[in-house]
């Protein structure tokens, strides 16, 4: 299996965007409304670019983001 097609099974979505990268990313719901959402970008032979996760609060606000990959950057607060 080629990585495009681990990445389309491990991501629940993605998009073409710019200079041939695609963005793949799917979203973990907690209990008390919360959305985490991880993403990752890569290039045209599906090399991994930025990973990263943002977190939404229960209004659907992004208050957090958490650069993984290819540096950890830590927690960013937004909000």
């Amino acid at each position: 299996m080629g990585k495009r097609e681990q990445n389309e099974r491990k991501f629940e979505n993605w998009v073409e965007i710019e200079d041939n990268q695609r963005k793949y990313w799917y979203d973990v719901f907690s209990k008390s409304g919360w959305k985490a959402r991880y993403a990752k970008i890569v290039n045209k032979d599906e090399e991994t670019l930025k990973f990263y996760q943002e977190i939404y609060n229960e209004n659907g606000e992004l208050i957090e983001i958490h650069e993984k990959y290819p540096v950890d950057k830590g927690h960013k607060k937004i909000l």
